[in-house]
């Protein structure tokens, strides 16, 4: 229940964001402007795999420095990995700069935790 739950609100804060930034703001954008399948298949398949990844191997029971540590190395490859989407033509910019990406996804993986304790808390009161 827990990865069906955090899976579908991963994939859900990130299409919302996306279609904000990019659809109302056209802060940035994968492939071309405005909607394509190909983009929405991308989406459906990047936010879910991260959320899986990155909270499936999070350091639950490990010191606040190695909790920090490990959301800064998801940062770093999550930055990277945007920088080589836009190297490929993936995803562009359009007034969008990589710096903003490296100030929020920390916040976006502390949400992601977030979520994940509120649905083990939830979870917890129906058994």
């Amino acid at each position: 229940m827990e990865i069906y739950a955090t899976t579908v609100f991963a994939l859900l804060f990130g299409v919302t964001t996306d279609v904000v930034l990019d659809l109302h703001y056209n802060m940035y954008g994968y492939f071309d402007k405005g909607f394509q399948w190909k983009k929405l298949l991308a989406l459906f398949m990047y936010f879910p795999a991260t959320n899986l990844l990155f909270l499936n191997s999070y350091p639950f029971h490990k010191s606040v420095l190695e909790k920090l540590l490990y959301v800064l190395l998801w940062t770093s490859i999550s930055i990277t990995f945007e920088w080589l989407s836009v190297q490929t033509y993936f995803f562009y910019y359009n007034g969008w700069k990589l710096w903003y990406s490296g100030l929020l996804y920390p916040f976006i993986f502390l949400i992601l935790l977030i979520n994940l304790k509120f649905i083990q808390r939830i979870n917890n009161r129906s058994s």
